[in-house]
């Protein structure tokens, strides 16, 4: 797989984290989910971004459930979706200005024609402390971002679980 990180983007649970993913059935499709896409509308509309996504970290593809901004796009490589970047840590990932940032330099989304400045994601975070994907803005400039704010994007990345965990358990 290809990698434009210059870091590791594998998890040392990935097998577990797999697994778990694929028990909520998310990956046999791209049908995009009605209640994700109200999420990223809220969180592309709250957070004045122009792209917002709920999106599910594959084998080697990020999965995208929810998609304002980018309609059209199901999914993108593993190797260059900074959604592989936001599973390796709980906190929330957040670069305000990804052209200042050392293992971004050589992504394409970032230096190619898509101009990706500002990133942020909320890992979606299993019960079981796995991390199987995120809740994420876009925009194509660089932008601050508080702490509240982070707390609210992973306000919306646990609102997207709730509902995984209760489609699972029901």
């Amino acid at each position: 797989m290809e990698n434009s990180f210059g870091r590791p983007i594998i998890p040392e649970n990935e097998t577990e984290r797999l697994t778990r993913l694929y028990s909520y059935g998310l990956t046999d499709t791209y049908e995009e989910l009605g209640s994700f896409k109200h999420i990223a509308s809220m969180a592309a509309h709250i957070f004045r971004t122009p792209i917002a996504l709920v999106s599910f970290v594959d084998e080697k593809q990020v999965i995208f459930k929810a998609n304002v901004g980018m309609e059209g796009t199901r999914q993108v490589s593993r190797g260059i979706s900074l959604c592989s970047l936001s599973i390796l840590q709980e906190e929330v990932t957040v670069f305000e200005n990804a052209r200042e940032e050392a293992c971004l330099l050589a992504n394409p989304l970032v230096t190619g024609d898509f101009g990706l400045q500002f990133y942020a994601a909320a890992p979606l975070q299993t019960p079981d402390g796995y991390r199987i994907g995120s809740v994420c803005i876009v925009d194509k400039k660089p932008r601050k971002f508080s702490d509240a704010e982070q707390e609210l994007l992973q306000g919306l990345a646990s609102a997207v679980m709730e509902e995984l965990e209760e489609k699972r358990l029901g």
